[in-house]
C-alpha cells in the first residue's frame, strides 16, 4: 500500500494570495524552498492491487492528480464539507470517464447534506452513456464504521474540528487526521498501533479554534507512538526547512507529492 499526499496546505494554500508584488504572501515560509509551496489538503490511498481511494476533492484536484501522476481513482471519501476539501468536485467527471461509471462518495450525513445542497447536480442519477458532469453515489457513513472500498478496509473515527466534527480514518497501519483541534479517547484507540500517521498541524505556536498547533501534535504523537508522523494542512507559519531542523526524530513535515510506502 502507498499513500500520496496530493496537497499539504491549509485552507488558503501556501503562499497566500497577495504579497508586496502580488506574487504571494509566504509568511514565515522560505519562497525558495519548493516544499513550502502547498496546495489544499488531500490524499490518495492506493491498495496493493492498485485500486485508489481519494480522500477529499481539493480545489486544485486536477493539478494535484496530474502532478502526482495519478491515472484514476475508484472511490472518494470526504472528511468534512469545508470548501478547501470539496470544491474540486467538478474534476470528478473526468475520473468518471476514466473508470466508466459513477464513483461512490463516502461521507457523514451532515457532510452529504452540505454536498448535495451545494452540488446537487453531482448526485443526480447517471444517464448513460457519457459524463458531462461529475456523478457521485452518496454512501452515508458514521464515526465508528468500517467501510470496504477500493480493495481496502477503512476504519472511521470522529475528530473535533472546532465548530464541526471531521472524519479521521485508518487503513491497516496508516492513519489520517487532517483538520483537527482535539482528539478523544475513541480517536486515540482507533489510531493505536499505527505505523504511519499523517496529521494536520496548522501553526507552530499558539492556540487556534479549529486546528492543532505543533505542541499539541507532538503530544499526540508521543501518545500514539507511530514510527513515522507526517505533518499536513500547514499554514504559512510552518516553514519546511525550520521543521526539518527542529522536529524530533520520527516526526517530519509533509510536502505536496510526497509518497509514503506501507507494508
Amino acid at each position: 500500500m502507498r499513500v500520496i499526499l496530493l496537497g499539504t496546505g491549509s485552507s488558503t494554500g501556501v503562499p497566500l494570495i497577495g504579497g508586496a508584488d502580488g506574487s504571494g504572501d509566504w509568511g514565515a515560509c522560505d519562497p525558495t524552498e519548493p516544499r513550502n509551496r502547498r496546495t489544499r489538503a488531500s490524499i490518495v490511498v492506493e491498495s496493493d492491487s492498485g485500486m485508489r481511494l481519494l480522500v477529499d476533492t481539493a480545489p486544485e484536484l486536477r493539478e494535484q492528480l496530474l502532478a502526482c501522476r495519478v491515472p484514476r481513482v475508484d472511490a472518494v471519501l470526504y472528511t468534512h464539507a469545508h470548501a478547501d476539501h470539496i470544491t474540486g468536485i467538478d474534476d470528478v467527471r473526468i475520473l468518471n470517464r476514466i473508470v466508466g461509471r459513477p464513483l461512490d462518495a463516502f461521507a457523514t450525513k451532515a457532510t452529504l447534506e452540505e454536498l448535495t445542497r451545494r452540488f446537487a447536480y453531482a448526485f443526480r442519477p447517471w444517464q448513460p452513456p457519457g459524463f458531462f458532469r461529475p456523478v457521485l453515489v452518496a454512501r452515508e457513513v458514521a464515526a465508528g464504521d468500517t467501510i470496504v472500498t477500493a480493495d481496502m478496509q477503512a476504519r472511521l473515527f470522529e475528530q473535533d474540528h472546532g465548530f464541526i466534527p471531521s472524519l479521521g480514518l485508518r487503513i491497516g497501519d496508516f492513519g489520517y487526521s487532517t483538520d483537527v483541534v482535539s482528539l478523544d479517547d475513541a480517536a486515540f484507540a482507533a489510531l493505536e498501533g499505527v505505523d504511519t500517521w499523517v496529521v494536520g498541524c496548522f501553526l507552530r505556536h499558539g492556540p487556534h479554534k479549529t486546528h492543532a498547533n505543533l505542541s499539541q501534535v507532538l503530544s499526540w504523537a508521543q501518545r500514539i507512538g507511530a514510527r513515522r508522523t507526517v505533518l499536513t494542512h500547514m499554514s504559512t507559519d510552518m516553514d519546511w526547512g525550520w521543521l526539518r531542523a527542529n522536529l524530533p526524530s520520527g516526526i517530519e513535515a509533509g510536502h505536496d507529492g510526497m509518497i509514503l510506502y506501507l507494508t
